[in-house]
């Protein structure tokens, strides 16, 4: 039977007790994206993560995931939600202590690299790439997938002037003419379009890139001191991907504002996500078998490019028990 909202925001709001009664008084901060439309800013917007956690929840707007991982390190943040694989590679293969606990959101579609349109350059004539000037948000997962792009299609990235900008920047330098591919995702990338065009997408970017998702990180000392805290916020997360599968039309208006965008645009991008169940992601689809090659076959790509080290073992950067705590709540 299918849950109301109604129904799953009282669940979310279940007695707190153990880590979350301790912590009260405490704030918890969560670092997201803004025009990144997902189901739990419902609950961002109507305050069930605070009722259910005991606490009060700040959200943090970031450009990119790199500075997630800057925030988690300085301890200005204890949850990355939605953070991409890419920056979560590369800071734990410089040594940071992360998690991934959680696959936030999968979206081939809404992760890619635009040409500009009087350029007249299509997958046929990819080549012709060389010597332009991109802009590229280095270590995000955008930027693996133009590596990923650039090798399938044979242009050599150092024939290419690589400017590193983030996504928002990148699309009005890409408006204003200066700059001749960027890359990105989100709301960026749908005004990127507006003035260009993508090489690949659908299925055959997914075989040239791979699955593309984000992963909720969190640093994993802090995880281990608050395992029912974590698991909390999960079952809550949970619940707001179970509304929105049952019935999302209720929530629209509230995941719009907190992304920061009008419905229409909200809509268009949140159309092209997916919100993996937690029955799915604790299958071999994801924690059980998929997720731990999936990381090293990414993790090898940035090191064949020169990015990074690789680690020797990705499951020991996967922890999927606060996830199995949730699903028990």
């Amino acid at each position: 039977m299918k849950k109301t909202i109604a129904t799953l925001l009282a669940g979310a709001a279940f007695a707190v007790s153990g880590t979350a009664a301790n912590a009260a008084g405490h704030e918890l901060t969560v670092a997201y994206f803004l025009e990144w439309p997902t189901p739990n800013q419902f609950a961002q917007n109507t305050k069930a993560y605070d009722e259910a956690l005991g606490m009060k929840v700040n959200w943090v707007s970031f450009d990119a995931g790199t500075a997630m991982s800057a925030a988690m390190a300085s301890g200005d943040i204890q949850i990355s939600f939605s953070q991409g694989v890419t920056p979560f590679l590369v800071a734990t293969a410089a040594g940071q202590d992360l998690k991934v606990v959680d696959i936030a959101v999968t979206y081939s579609d809404n992760d890619n690299c635009v040409v500009r349109s009087d350029l007249e350059i299509t997958k046929e004539n990819a080549s012709e790439l060389a010597g332009k000037e991109v802009g590229v948000p280095l270590g995000t997962a955008a930027h693996s997938g133009f590596l990923a792009q650039m090798k399938y299609f044979g242009v050599d990235v150092n024939s290419l002037k690589i400017v590193d900008m983030a996504p928002v920047d990148s699309a009005a330098a890409f408006a204003s003419g200066n700059l001749d591919m960027v890359c990105g995702w989100g709301g960026a990338l749908r005004r990127m379009k507006e003035h260009g065009n993508v090489l690949i997408s659908g299925a055959e970017k997914e075989q040239v890139v791979g699955k593309v998702y984000d992963v909720t990180s969190v640093p994993s000392q802090w995880a281990e001191e608050n395992a029912e805290l974590l698991a909390k916020f999960l079952k809550v997360t949970a619940d707001m991907n179970d509304a929105y599968a049952a019935d999302r039309g209720p929530m629209m208006a509230a995941i719009s504002k907190e992304a920061g965008m009008d419905l229409e645009t909200t809509t268009a991008i949140i159309d092209v996500f997916g919100f993996p169940s937690v029955k799915d992601q604790l299958s071999n689809e994801w924690f059980g078998e998929y997720l731990a090659g999936s990381l090293a076959s990414s993790a090898a790509a940035l090191e064949e490019a020169g990015q990074i080290k690789a680690l020797a073992d990705y499951n020991t950067v996967i922890d999927s028990s606060y996830l199995e705590a949730a699903s028990k709540m």
